[in-house]
């Protein structure tokens, strides 16, 4: 199975009733607006922590009715963050966000040694696109938290990355290691990276994925580009994961993207108990809505 677009994605999860978002310090205008969103279409129930006063007002504003939401007033950002975690490990919520708030000081708060949502996997970043001219949601991960993870950790994101894909129904994951050619150099560790991968793919490390590299980008999109150059491919332009080698790289293919193809982006942490909206200031509502609808998914992970 494969996902034509977000409407797909937010359809599944709708489909499986509301779930509950702790958001820390949520006084925030375009996280608000994402809530708001939410609870129109009657995917979320939030609990909003932060500067009670501060949190009206902006409900006003936006003409967001708090009448049906659970408000917790705690002005300080990180206790607030403290508080949304202490949800998760009380079973009151289902998943978190992040609202005003940096992000060092809420991952703090996630990753505390007590009352924390550790699972001893790595955080990664995972993020889809939604691109004008092609056919389904494409994914990339890691743009957004690991800066340069060795060939270890590049295990543990892909892995992290299948187990949700897998995990809201996709059950045969194209992956593509990207690197900037398809030539094995140990002077570019991420070629070296990219076949150890494909080789444990080969192997059956990673069952329900087919992984492969390295491969340029433009061999992960174009079976014509493979063609060109004389490589043979399983997946054959029909890619649904990159893994990228760096942080820079995730971010700019990602951001090239948006700002290039007229994609829509939502992006979501995983590796915790639970499944984390980590957004940009830059992002839009929208982009926000969606990353609280591949959270709310993540319920249909065994």
């Amino acid at each position: 199975m494969r996902f034509s677009g977000f409407d797909a994605l937010f359809d599944r999860a709708k489909s499986l009733g509301k779930t509950k978002v702790a958001v820390a310090a949520a006084a925030d205008k375009e996280v608000m607006e994402a809530i708001k969103l939410a609870v129109r279409e009657e995917l979320i129930i939030p609990v909003l922590i932060g500067d009670v006063e501060q949190i009206k007002r902006l409900a006003v504003e936006i003409k967001f009715s708090l009448e049906r939401v659970e408000l917790v007033d705690e002005p300080n950002a990180l206790e607030a963050a403290n508080r949304a975690v202490d949800f998760i490990v009380d079973g009151k919520a289902h998943f978190l966000m992040k609202g005003l708030i940096n992000s060092s000081d809420f991952l703090r708060a996630v990753l505390r040694s007590e009352r924390g949502l550790r699972t001893g996997r790595l955080l990664s970043h995972l993020a889809a696109f939604q691109v004008p001219g092609f056919s389904r949601l494409l994914f990339v991960t890691d743009g957004g938290m690991n800066i340069a993870p060795s060939l270890v950790q590049k295990k543990e994101i892909l892995e992290n990355s299948l187990l949700y894909l897998q995990g809201i129904g996709m059950d045969l994951v194209n992956v593509i290691v990207l690197a900037a050619n398809e030539m094995v150099d140990s002077k570019m560790p991420a070629t070296m990276d990219a076949q150890a991968l494909a080789e444990m793919s080969r192997a059956g490390k990673f069952s329900g994925a087919i992984v492969e590299g390295p491969l340029a980008l433009d061999g992960a999109l174009s079976a014509v580009a493979l063609k060109h150059k004389g490589i043979s491919s399983q997946i054959n332009g029909e890619v649904d994961l990159f893994l990228t080698p760096t942080i820079e790289v995730g971010n700019v293919l990602g951001k090239s993207m948006v700002y290039f193809a007229g994609a829509t982006m939502a992006g979501i942490i995983l590796g915790a108990q639970v499944p984390i909206v980590l957004t940009s200031r830059s992002d839009t509502p929208r982009s926000k809505f969606m990353a609280l609808t591949m959270a709310a998914l993540s319920r249909t992970i065994p």
